[in-house]
């Protein structure tokens, strides 16, 4: 046979081939109920193997002899429960003040008694300081607030380099703050009871910082940072806080700069659960949240870890964060790890040079909280562009392959390659937008949040539309442009190849913007190139469906972890977008990261329902769901989305009374009333059929556009950001705080330059109080007694300048100056406005005022308090 003949002889044999396999597909097309039953095995995949593991809590230890040296969360528990009995713990208040510091002083003095003083020296500090800085848009100035510092050192240890272990006690009105940070709080004093009592050596010095001003916001540690004698010899931090209670704890900042400390995480926590993507998230600034992190890094230099507790944050700065809420194991879990972190790092080389090992960020995640992965940056950065460019070599490897086992032109399978990739870009658009849209239409009719209390409507509202998105146009391809020339295998193959090169692409375009969490998108093709590999390498590749079966088995590890890492995302963020506030429609973010994380666990397994008879029935499923789902949502309860105490609706106002005082001191309005901020998109639409009467509730923009920080006490930056949306409903009957502040003129004096005018003040009044200063358009507030970078940078800082004063321990009066310049020297008239805001936390209000507190529903969790606010003019 001459090489002609032999030749045609090869190409008929693979047209037969591929004929032979054409016809095994179509045999192998299974029943359109196999395709739901394909998507329901993924479904239970999910609940039988995600959710267990995303919820599992370590067995807890008991007080038993042979538990020595480890941490043990009955104990724990108990000095829990001595703390949670204290109730609500706000600055400036007896309970935080007094009892609180008093209660940790005695647990701190009995582990004293019980530590191993031939091993270690403890030396214990209680820290009363004041000072300011710039949080925000404000200036925080606090007086008197405490610190109870503990260090653990070798007995005789001469080491200069600390670690530091930090946490805080205080509250939020009304919270008795068992999760935030009791349940911390009482990890440091049993981390700390255990190495005191235990002969396992370690070389740094341990300073444990029970802090008591976080809430105020994070005063205490700007306290410690920057006044205690301990404070310079600090190195590493870690963090300890809580937007939740009662599972695991999450590791969501690391660092900066120094990928060292995670490799620490990874080899000593028992427990780990992280991940570089909620970092990332975090440091945006679109979370609700701030913890002491920022203040140690920021003023101290000093790297670390932010560590908190998440799920559950449904019950965060309510009264129902109770005891109750808190498992033992949920302490053990914290415990284990803590305290095996802390060993390390009392033992690491790297505290002796911290800077020495600075380079670059990590990319951390855990595998269902079974194992953790970390690399540095750098490396990862290697490791997406070549997953990436593997994927695309093999994609066209394959090309090559399917043209010809099929006897067909590569130039065509190329070209029915690019036909499949557009769909597939197609497809990604709509799986992202489909949800967003969902969302959107939802928020429009008023019905933002349907899934709060029932996080399973995630699954109609934006899983369903993002999964009909992913499959719909390459089904709709495969209808209408039918291909004889190759395996509707092949075909299907071809749009997979599609997606793949869609993920290379983002990958690619997201590792040069610089995102760590891009690894993502890297994991989860790898999954696909090496099954890709195997069956190019064998002949799976080319029999019918017989590609698939390796596919779905490497499919099930990024199906597992994506849609770990995205449940983790919407039960983190679902009890934020509870107090996102009004201004914004928080479905929108919940939507896109479902949306996000439902094309990376299904993006490919969807496609493979083509496989099945009938396509378009799986379509009409999902669809049904989801349309089930939005009815729900618009015309029955389902969608309602808040419960008495699982999952409240956060209801912040104030009990306001005001007088503005004109240049000459006569008194041009008073009034009272209440001053709503509401913290959820529905604002007080979700309040209409209760028994609360919001009659006569407006706005306060007319307000706002009249007076200096809309003329009502606004309490902190948050409240000050989002002013605009402050709504106030008229009280008849004037409300009567505890006490009126008063502000005393001292001295007016001009100053010799003649273009000067000094004044000076005594403020008197609660614990928690504002000052605002606004000088008229021809005076310039040129310095006062405050911290004058604040007043210099008008850029950042414009007027009017807010000056947000608190006091813990030390109830003297605030005394304060500030200096005005006029180009005439004319100072009698008027040159500035002053409010001052004074807020008393720890009062119920009046009798009308708790009457009125009271008509709220049982799923309104209530945090209001009595305020005043001053006009003058001065």
């Amino acid at each position: 046979m001459g090489d002609k003949d032999k030749l045609i002889s090869d190409a008929e044999s693979l047209q037969n081939t591929a004929e032979s396999h054409a016809k095994l597909a179509q045999k192998l097309n299974r029943p359109w109920y196999f395709g739901a039953g394909f998507l329901l095995f993924w479904a239970m995949l999910f609940v039988s193997i995600v959710l267990p593991l995303f919820y599992r809590l370590p067995t807890p230890l008991t007080e038993h002899e042979s538990n020595q040296g480890v941490f043990i969360a009955e104990r724990a528990h108990k000095t829990l429960a001595g703390l949670a009995s204290i109730g609500t713990k706000v600055v400036g208040s007896q309970h935080n003040e007094v009892e609180t510091v008093q209660f940790l002083l005695k647990e701190v003095e009995l582990i004293k008694q019980q530590a191993l003083l031939e091993y270690y020296d403890i030396e214990i500090d209680v820290q009363i300081a004041s000072g300011s800085y710039v949080h925000w848009t404000m200036l925080n100035l606090y007086q008197g607030v405490q610190n109870i510092v503990i260090k653990l050192s070798p007995k005789n240890s001469a080491s200069e380099t600390y670690l530091l272990v930090n946490s805080h006690f205080d509250s939020k009105p009304t919270s008795p703050s068992v999760g935030d940070a009791g349940h911390m709080v009482t990890t440091i004093l049993e981390v700390l009871r255990v190495i005191s009592t235990s002969k396992q050596p370690f070389q740094h010095p341990i300073v444990f910082l029970l802090n008591g001003a976080e809430e105020n916001p994070l005063q205490a540690s700007h306290a410690f940072i920057t006044q205690h004698k301990w404070a310079k010899y600090c190195k590493v931090v870690i963090n300890l806080d809580s937007a939740g209670t009662g599972g695991r704890e999450i590791l969501f900042q690391s660092g900066p700069n120094n990928p060292w400390l995670v490799e620490y995480y990874k080899v000593s926590a028992l427990h780990p659960f992280g991940t570089t993507m909620g970092e990332e998230i975090f440091q945006t600034g679109l979370l609700p949240s701030d913890t002491d992190f920022g203040i140690f890094n920021t003023y101290g230099n000093l790297v670390g870890f932010d560590i908190a507790q998440c799920i559950n944050g449904f019950v965060y700065h309510t009264k129902y964060d109770e005891l109750d809420v808190i498992p033992q194991g949920a302490l053990q879990n914290t415990g284990d790890n803590i305290l095996n972190l802390v060993r390390a790092l009392a033992n690491a080389p790297e505290l002796l040079d911290v800077e020495a090992f600075a380079s670059g960020h990590a990319i951390f995640f855990d595998f269902l909280g079974l194992f953790f992965i970390s690399y540095s940056s750098s490396n990862g950065e290697y490791l997406n562009y070549g997953v990436a460019a593997a994927a695309i070599i093999l994609v066209f490897v394959s090309l090559w392959r399917i043209a010809a086992v099929s006897n067909v032109a590569t130039e065509d399978v190329q070209r029915w390659g690019v036909l499949l990739l557009i769909t597939q870009v197609i497809a990604f658009v709509l799986g992202l937008a489909l949800p967003i849209v969902v969302a959107y239409a939802l928020d429009k009719y008023g019905l933002a949040l349907s899934y709060y209390s029932r996080p399973i409507l995630v699954v109609g509202l934006y899983v369903c539309p993002s999964l009909v998105g992913l499959s719909l146009p390459s089904t709709i391809y495969y209808t209408l442009f039918k291909n004889p020339k190759v395996s509707f295998a092949h075909y299907i193959q071809l749009a997979l190849h599609g997606h793949a090169v869609v993920l290379a692409a983002l990958g690619i375009a997201l590792t040069a913007y610089g995102l760590r969490s891009t690894y993502v998108i890297t994991w989860t093709l790898i999954f696909y190139v090496i099954p890709l590999a195997i069956n190019l390498l064998t002949t799976l590749h080319d029999r019918g469906y017989a590609w698939t079966t390796i596919l779905k088995l490497f499919q099930i590890v990024p199906f597992l972890y994506n849609g770990y890492l995205f449940y983790t995302f919407v039960v983190v963020l679902t009890p934020m977008m509870g107090r996102y506030g009004t201004a914004t429609n928080p479905d929108l973010i919940v939507s896109a990261l479902t949306a996000l994380g439902t094309i990376l666990s299904m993006g490919f397994l969807i496609l493979l329902v083509n496989m099945f008879r009938r396509p378009s029935v799986v379509f009409v499923i999902l669809l049904g769901v989801s349309a089930l789902t939005i009815y729900g949502a618009l015309y029955t309860d389902i969608g309602f989305p808040y419960r008495p105490k699982t999952n409240v609706e956060r209801v912040n106002y104030l009990q306001v009374h005001r007088t503005f005082y004109e240049y000459d001191g006569t008194v041009s309005r008073d009034d009272s009333g209440y001053m709503f901020q509401f913290q959820d998109r529905r604002g007080p639409t979700a309040l209409q059929n209760s028994n609360v009467d919001l009659t006569g509730l407006v706005s306060l923009e007319a307000d706002c556009e009249k007076y200096m920080m809309c003329g009502v006490p606004l309490y902190d930056h948050r409240w000050v950001k989002s002013r605009l949306t402050t709504m106030w409903l008229p009280r008849e009957q004037p409300i009567e705080t505890p006490s009126r502040p008063t502000l005393k003129l001292l001295s007016k004096t001009v100053l010799p330059d003649g273009l000067t005018v000094r004044f000076e003040f005594e403020l008197t009044g609660p614990d928690h109080t504002s000052v605002f200063l606004q000088p008229y358009a021809d005076v310039t507030l040129s310095r006062w007694s405050f911290l004058q970078s604040y007043l210099e940078n008008t850029t950042t800082y414009p007027p009017p300048f807010h000056i947000y004063f608190s006091y813990g321990i030390i109830t003297t009066p605030l005394n304060f100056f500030f200096e005005l310049k006029k180009s005439n020297g004319d100072f009698n008239v008027e040159l500035i406005e002053v409010g001052v805001a004074a807020h008393f936390l720890e009062s119920v209000g009046d009798e009308e005022s708790v009457e009125f507190a009271n008509s709220y529903p049982s799923y309104a969790a209530v945090v209001q308090w009595p305020a005043s606010y001053q006009r003058y003019i001065y």
